[in-house]
């Protein structure tokens, strides 16, 4: 087998061993099961290392292109290690290792992009926690800006693709696909965070099934000040979550719970009584314990007074 062989192996199995592991955790990846990875030719071959740019032993030298790139997770209230940027539109942008263009590891991802050669794109949703994106293609360099752009592609696209396609419709793709990416990261980020806030509890009723919570924005995303931030979230269960979109629960600037008057005035079973009316000017159960991180409470007045304004 030749190295490019070899190569081209390892990042097969690496995507494999990725759809198995989504299929049993979903898009929350512990970091512990990424080290681990999977098994070659009786060696172990992880898919992420000490460094955001990781080449395991496996892979040949003489190609020297990484498997993976990662971006760490945020810390709120602490600023990033590196500039790594998923801002919407446009495609991901991720920062050089160092700020020595010829280091071994940029000249790693550059090959990448000189062969469009794919990777792994992990990024950190808390730590500890990574979701995944794959294949990914360095498509720029920018040494001025020692950053490197890369786009997310669609494994099922590509393996359906019986001869090459036209560089114009796989760079709109590209687009397209990376810009979605972008949005279940950011996404996938924000629930973890505010989760990890909560204590992975609904706010309002305490209920720790984690498959049954949701991070419901205060301000909705598409708001400009919506920003994915703890500050702006609610670890709400699915029940208190819809209840809150649609005006029939709100929460005071004090943490108090109101329900909605003509809601309170109905009659009905033991669900609409427990799980709504009887919460009514009751406070939030649970809110996250640094300051920081509790609900932003002029975003709380905005929304209030929305809710306000629909009884």
């Amino acid at each position: 087998m030749t190295a490019e062989e070899l190569d081209s192996l390892v990042r097969r199995r690496a995507f494999s061993c990725l759809e198995e592991l989504t299929l049993c955790h979903g898009d929350t990846l512990p970091r512990d099961t990424l080290a681990q990875g999977f098994e070659l030719r009786g060696q172990r071959v992880p898919l992420v290392g000490p460094s955001g740019i990781f080449k395991p032993a496996i892979l040949p030298k003489s190609v020297g292109i990484p498997l993976s790139i990662t971006t760490a997770p945020v810390v709120e209230g602490k600023a990033p290690p590196y500039e790594d940027s998923i801002e919407a539109g446009g495609l991901i942008r991720y920062r050089y290792r160092g700020t020595d263009p010829t280091h071994g590891d940029n000249v790693g991802l550059r090959k990448a992009m000189q062969r469009q050669v794919p990777l792994v794109y992990f990024f950190g949703l808390v730590p500890g926690k990574y979701s995944a994106a794959w294949p990914a293609y360095v498509v720029g360099d920018e040494p001025a800006k020692l950053t490197f752009s890369v786009a997310v592609d669609d494994v099922r696209t590509i393996r359906s693709q019986v001869e090459a396609v036209a560089e114009d419709e796989t760079k709109g793709r590209r687009l397209y696909v990376t810009a979605a990416t972008k949005q279940r990261l950011h996404q996938a980020g924000f629930r973890e965070r505010v989760l990890a806030a909560y204590r992975e509890c609904c706010a309002v009723c305490r209920l720790k099934h984690r498959e049954l919570l949701d991070a419901a924005h205060i301000l909705p995303d598409r708001d400009p000040r919506g920003a994915p931030w703890v500050s702006n979230g609610l670890a709400l269960c699915k029940i208190h979550h819809a209840a809150f979109d649609q005006d029939i629960l709100g929460i005071h600037p004090d943490l108090i719970i109101k329900i909605r008057r003509d809601v309170l005035d109905e009659t009905d079973g033991p669900m609409l009584r427990h799980g709504l009316q009887e919460l009514n000017d009751r406070p939030l159960l649970v809110v996250p314990r640094a300051d920081r991180l509790r609900p932003n409470r002029e975003f709380l007045a905005e929304r209030y007074e929305h809710f306000r304004k629909a009884g």
